[in-house]
């Protein structure tokens, strides 16, 4: 029994139509924990075994851990909260459900920049990097995916693109980092849930299959749109500021700009890519296949 967190999410909407393909073929059984069933893909339907509810609630993950043997854990961060709330507060109810059902084995989303010497001042990702030592530490077999940003995130920004040609981020627009499409995570995260012959704690990082700068990304836009599309780096303060008055909680605010600030000097740039940490999907095929369809409807 495979137990799929977020299972309606940008990575585990993937992974979920993965594991329907694979599962049954090994003999496993698939679990999902979601807050509205109906968001589910057909595909599904009769398929899966449905737990409703937050995969934050104790009595939620009582019931979804029940006979599991493995979890893939992805925590939604909740913006009103503060960065260690959002990831270990809302962790620590699984923790406590894992050992109590005697899960073995949990693949969990996280970060890069473990070992770095920005790992301790990176906002989100610290504390996204200790949520992965609270589930480590209850001694179930686990696989951090160590992800740098994803390509999805431009998809905030379609708008902005078609209307304005104009994409932004905190970093040096000549800043090269590894950056991934959601699918080959989904990828990775159903291989390890699959054969699960790995014990131990540690990381797999997955880093798409080359660095790019926010410079690249605007050239390869262009060529691929068939229309300029430039870059604009937004000054933290201004992100700062912007994103209080949305009405964020202030500390997670201050988490997103630590963060961005640590990707700037070179957080992601801490794991070499080798066969085993890339990915296949470039921003050329994503952009293709992803993004010009959404800023060209």
């Amino acid at each position: 029994m495979i137990v799929i967190t977020a299972p309606t999410g940008n990575i585990g909407r993937p992974l979920l139509s993965r594991l329907l393909e694979s599962a049954p073929a090994a003999g496993e059984e698939l679990r999902v924990i979601v807050r509205d069933p109906a968001r589910l893909p057909d595909a599904a339907r009769g398929r899966v075994d449905v737990v409703t509810g937050s995969h934050g609630d104790a009595e939620v993950l009582d019931r979804a851990f029940e006979g599991a043997d493995a979890v893939f854990w992805l925590v939604p961060p909740d913006s009103s909260l503060t960065p260690q709330d959002a990831y270990s507060g809302f962790t620590r109810p699984a923790v406590r459900a894992l050992a109590a059902h005697g899960v073995g084995h949990v693949v969990g989303v996280s970060a890069l920049g473990r070992g770095t010497p920005l790992a301790d001042r990176a906002g989100l990702v610290t504390a996204s990097l200790a949520m992965d030592d609270l589930i480590a530490g209850t001694g179930v077999a686990y696989r951090a995916l160590a992800n740098p940003s994803f390509f999805e995130n431009l998809l905030e920004e379609s708008e902005s693109i078609r209307d304005r040609g104009v994409f932004t981020d905190s970093v040096d627009a000549d800043r090269k980092a590894p950056l991934v499409a959601v699918a080959d995570i989904a990828a990775v995260a159903a291989g390890l849930l699959l054969d699960r012959s790995w014990t131990g704690t540690g990381s797999v990082p997955v880093l798409g299959p080359q660095d790019v700068s926010p410079n690249d990304l605007a050239r390869i836009m262009t060529a691929q749109l068939g229309r300029p599309v430039r870059y604009v780096r937004e000054p933290l303060d201004e992100l700062r500021t912007t994103l209080v008055g949305y009405g964020l909680n202030e500390a997670f605010v201050q988490g997103i700009v630590d963060m961005k600030r640590a990707k700037d000097q070179g957080l992601d740039a801490g794991v070499a890519r080798t066969p085993d940490t890339a990915s296949p999907t470039s921003f050329e095929q994503w952009c293709a296949r992803t993004l010009k369809p959404a800023v060209l409807s």
